[in-house]
């Protein structure tokens, strides 16, 4: 009998363990997560114009397919990459980080000289990407496009996440924490754009069917809303991509060795704010933000002018080739 309840008590401390390990594993994911934010209003704000133009009835088809997409990015192919870094070739995670915070910063860089600067876009584009003569072939041509943006995005949201799991002891409870984290983003990205793009849909069904007055006025209140506000996610969106791709880039930097950039800013912010956290958490975010976009202009024509023309070049070779 005796054998028995020492048996049982070792199975309850195994039991607590797993327990303690498993919550490790939940909050570590949580608090990866939160610092991959900007990413991820960045990834829910470009999302919704891979719908634009569809039939509604495609539209949710269209979304679910992108996440599936998503998914099998992180959890396929760039969670193994990510892991095999980390167990190997630890040093790589600040460089990557810096690579994806430069490829933010130009991507916020280029959408504000776009608006500021609009050049003449052909109606069919050069690829005939904007014919819509073959539905079917446009949406996947979309989806394709979508899921190739997505694994920029989640490629930087895995880096991200996988440089605050350092607290966790092993591989396996890094991997379980890298996985949970990457499908609730997705999950929170999706099911939000998701409904993003279904409230006119549903603000037309309440102005149309609802039975009290209020409720019709409320319905045509979130059509006419809808448009400012998928104006305000492209803001939004640009503004997270510049401040991330910004932050990224000090903070990899200072962990680097290179600690200068991210004193002065820390600085600046503290004799600006005082002790205000607030404003100083603020400040730091508006220097972070310029500095984006001053080295997302500095890789505009480096982008447009050398690499993009090389990419091109290597890519109709292979195509040709094949």
């Amino acid at each position: 009998m005796s054998g028995l309840l020492a048996l049982l008590d070792d199975v309850a401390a195994i039991a607590k363990v797993a327990a303690a390990s498993v919550d490790d594993i939940s909050v570590a994911a949580i608090k990866a997560g939160s610092k991959t934010a900007g990413v991820v209003i960045d990834d829910a704000a470009v999302t919704p114009k891979y719908v634009h133009g569809f039939a509604p009835a495609r539209e949710l088809p269209i979304i679910w397919r992108i996440a599936r997409g998503s998914v099998i990015n992180k959890l396929v192919f760039l969670m193994p990459a990510a892991l095999l870094m980390a167990a190997f070739a630890p040093w790589m995670v600040w460089p990557l980080l810096i690579l994806g915070g430069c490829y933010l910063a130009f991507e916020g860089a280029e959408k504000i000289v776009h608006v500021l600067m609009p050049h003449d876009e052909h109606s069919g584009g050069p690829d005939g990407s904007h014919d819509v003569k073959d539905p079917a072939r446009l949406e996947e041509k979309k989806i394709k496009g979508a899921i190739k943006t997505d694994f920029i995005l989640s490629a930087e949201i895995m880096v991200i996440l996988l440089s605050n799991l350092g607290d966790l002891p092993n591989f396996w409870m890094q991997a379980g924490a890298l996985a949970i984290a990457a499908v609730l983003i997705t999950a929170a990205v999706y099911g939000s754009v998701a409904l993003i793009v279904k409230m006119d849909d549903i603000g037309l069904w309440l102005s149309q069917n609802a039975n009290l007055g209020a409720t019709r006025s409320f319905g045509r209140g979130i059509v006419r809303f809808m448009p400012w506000l998928l104006k305000a996610l492209t803001v939004v969106g640009t503004a997270a991509m510049l401040w991330v791709g910004g932050s990224i880039i000090v903070h990899s930097l200072a962990e680097m060795g290179v600690d200068t950039p991210e004193h002065i800013i820390h600085d600046l912010a503290v004799s600006v704010a005082g002790e205000n956290a607030a404003l100083e958490w603020s400040v730091t975010a508006a220097v972070d933000f310029v500095l984006g976009f001053v080295i997302g202009l500095i890789l505009i024509p480096i982008a447009t002018k050398i690499i993009a023309p090389i990419w091109h070049s290597v890519r109709g070779k292979n195509a040709t080739a094949q």
